[in-house]
């Protein structure tokens, strides 16, 4: 985001307090992730060292650093839902959506993105939903008692669709 674009966001928020935080959450949401050239602009234009602005972004897990898909699968990775299979789940997605396992971005999260930026799928802690375990989230709607099974159902209601789901007929979710 260029430096105007920054302006008119940081015009909106007049209180110092949460300022940084605030025109974070707006440049991710219009550009989908926080660029190294939107940091930047954001150092010069409210007089934050850079480096202090990469330490806020990277703390706060919901920031993200590079581009990510139309659509954020997160897995619950909290000990209820790990203890009720949280890991087959991941496995099965990144199995259905043909992702590497295992990655991770270089800040050290685990995300993963489709080829076609349609699916991101990463991980979190704990939401709360113990008591319908395993969990998962997608652009912020929760599915509880999840298992490989129920995923190729969810994903197609965010249009993951029939040539993806020839191309792993062949594997069993």
């Amino acid at each position: 985001m260029d430096k105007q674009g920054i302006i008119k966001i940081v015009e909106k928020y007049k209180c110092d307090a949460g300022k940084l935080l605030n025109v974070l959450e707006d440049i991710q949401k219009e550009e989908g992730y926080l660029s190294e050239v939107s940091l930047k602009n954001v150092s010069s234009v409210l007089g934050i060292p850079l480096t202090k602005i990469y330490s806020v972004a990277t703390f706060y897990s919901f920031f993200n650093l590079k581009p990510v898909g139309a659509h954020i699968v997160t897995v619950c990775m909290g000990t209820a839902c790990h203890v009720k299979g949280a890991f087959q789940v991941l496995e099965a997605l990144e199995d259905l959506l043909g992702v590497k396992p295992g990655e991770t971005t270089e800040d050290g999260k685990f995300m993963l993105t489709t080829k076609d930026r349609k699916f991101t799928v990463n991980t979190a802690r704990c939401f709360g939903a113990c008591s319908m375990a395993p969990v998962i989230m997608v652009d912020g709607k929760i599915y509880g008692y999840v298992n490989a099974k129920k995923l190729p159902l969810i994903l197609k209601e965010y249009g993951w669709g029939v040539k993806n789901e020839k191309d792993s007929s062949d594997r069993r979710p």
